[in-house]
């Protein structure tokens, strides 16, 4: 199942969702609604998975914060850390790829890089 969010969901999505998957689309969009069905395919595969859409005309604030320049734009959250983001539509496969590496991660390491990045940079 895919859920809507808004800038009032959004944050408790990625906070309740061990992984949270997230389209950033447009009714207008073309190449948006050629990955639809991809993306809701996807979606029921994996239930162990959030899949989560965000209407960038309607949630004009959530897009800008996310600096959306592009769409469909998709975002991956694991543990509430941003792991993936790139626009352009994906074939099934890549999709189905990027989750498998997604729930491969060891987020002990990620969060340990994350920290020394955060060290290297102060």
């Amino acid at each position: 199942m895919v859920t809507e969010l808004n800038k009032d969901s959004f944050k408790d999505a990625v906070e309740n969702n061990e992984i949270l998957i997230v389209d950033f689309w447009a009714t207008w969009c073309g190449p948006c609604k050629s990955f639809a069905p991809i993306y809701e395919k996807v979606a029921q595969e994996n239930t162990d998975i959030a899949f989560a859409k965000v209407n960038t005309e309607e949630e004009q604030e959530l897009s800008g914060y996310f600096n959306v320049r592009s769409i469909p734009t998709l975002m991956i959250f694991r543990e509430q850390v941003l792991l993936f983001s790139q626009p352009g539509a994906l074939p099934e496969s890549s999709l189905n790829e990027i989750i498998g590496k997604v729930k491969e991660l060891d987020m002990d390491e990620v969060r340990k890089q994350i920290a020394e990045q955060d060290q290297n940079e102060s």
